[in-house]
């Protein structure tokens, strides 16, 4: 094992255990997790691997496979910078029921896609010490500890999609989870005996999401809560009264949240009654409305929707935070190499990057690999 053999290379001696965590992809319910909504992620075959040894002083190791050849180490909290952050987060919300820990850390998960590399980090770490520690925490409680290190110690007001996708996916499944309840079940996704593919589309243009418009839409919602009187945006039951209290970005913002949740419901309707083929057209409008009432996609993504559905695909949207990263699109079997030639020569055209594909298999959650 790749992680195991850098560890003693780095440590000199082998690791306790080595924990996987995946990336994940959102099928639908995009920014709706924030605002105590619904979303429907499942997991993606790339993700982070931890091996990780714990020690008994508060000193952190950290080695990465694609960071620097030698281990950095953090003496205190205070002294983590970029990706170690996500790390030494996970660490600082354990508190007293750990120490430091030697980590040496391995992902496959493409770097910027917005397939959620730092939750699949954050999750990896934390079901190690769990682990290792003893702790008894279950994996939505992973979830919300690594939920709570992006949040109070990386800075990103994320929700906890990212995170619970992470921690509690089931291969072959999607996983329904109510953000307020965190409630949660999982919803066959078996696109393969209905000829149909999740086509994932990387347009390679990275994002940062602790920069200011994740932060900016995220504080919109909640202002828009306030001033029509409701906890959360998940909360509006008549769309179009409310709508009429409210102006501008948060009257936008709003329109996208309420309808957002009701098409996950009716996409797992579709799912349960065996239409896989039907949910297309709900991609199609969760895009429509990502771009044009929660303004968070981009000229690579657009085109890349509009390129890949001219291509063939039955439905195609972003996927993940937005401002670059991915989409994904609904594609028959026989019709992804249209999918993708449509794309690419779209890419062309415009002078951009050319983009990656990558198919979606629904994997498993975080399991113990040592």
């Amino acid at each position: 094992m790749r992680v195991a053999d850098a560890f003693r290379a780095a440590y000199g001696t082998s690791p306790q255990t080595v924990w996987h965590a995946p990336g994940r992809v959102n099928l639908i319910g995009e920014h709706t997790d924030y605002n105590d909504g619904f979303v429907l992620p499942f997991a993606v075959p790339w993700g982070v691997s931890a091996a990780v040894t714990p020690r008994t002083d508060k000193t952190v190791r950290l080695l990465s496979l694609q960071g620097h050849s030698e281990p950095v180490t953090i003496a205190s909290h205070e002294e983590s910078t970029g990706w170690t952050r996500y790390v030494v987060g996970v660490l600082a919300m354990l508190g007293d029921r750990v120490a430091g820990a030697d980590i040496a850390i391995d992902g496959t998960i493409p770097a910027g896609a917005g397939l959620s590399s730092s939750a699949a980090l954050e999750v990896s770490v934390a079901s190690a010490l769990n682990d290792l520690h003893e702790l008894g925490m279950t994996p939505m409680e992973i979830a919300l500890l690594s939920q709570k290190a992006e949040n109070g110690f990386v800075g990103v007001p994320s929700g906890i999609l990212d995170q619970a996708a992470s921690a509690l996916c089931q291969e072959g499944h999607a996983l329904f989870l109510d953000c307020r309840s965190l409630a949660s079940r999982t919803i066959p996704l078996d696109l393969a005996s209905h000829g149909m593919s999740i086509l994932i589309i990387d347009t390679q243009v990275h994002h940062e999401h602790s920069g200011g418009e994740y932060a900016k839409r995220r504080a919109e919602c909640e202002s828009a809560a306030r001033k029509l009187g409701v906890p959360a945006l998940r909360d509006v039951t008549d769309l179009a009264a409310a709508l009429d209290r409210l102006q501008g970005d948060e009257r936008k913002r709003t329109m996208h949240v309420v309808t957002e949740n009701h098409r996950v419901e009716a996409l797992i309707g579709l799912l349960r009654a065996g239409a896989v083929t039907e949910i297309g057209a709900l991609l199609n409008a969760s895009h429509l409305s990502l771009r044009d009432q929660y303004e968070v996609s981009s000229p690579e993504l657009d085109v890349a929707v509009e390129a890949a559905v001219k291509g063939g695909a039955r439905g195609a949207r972003m996927t993940g935070g937005g401002f670059g990263g991915s989409a994904i699109a609904l594609v028959a079997d026989d019709r992804l190499e249209s999918v993708r030639q449509s794309v690419v020569d779209a890419y062309a055209e415009r002078g951009f990057q050319p983009p990656r594909f990558l198919p979606a298999t629904p994997a498993p959650g975080a399991h113990r690999l040592a």
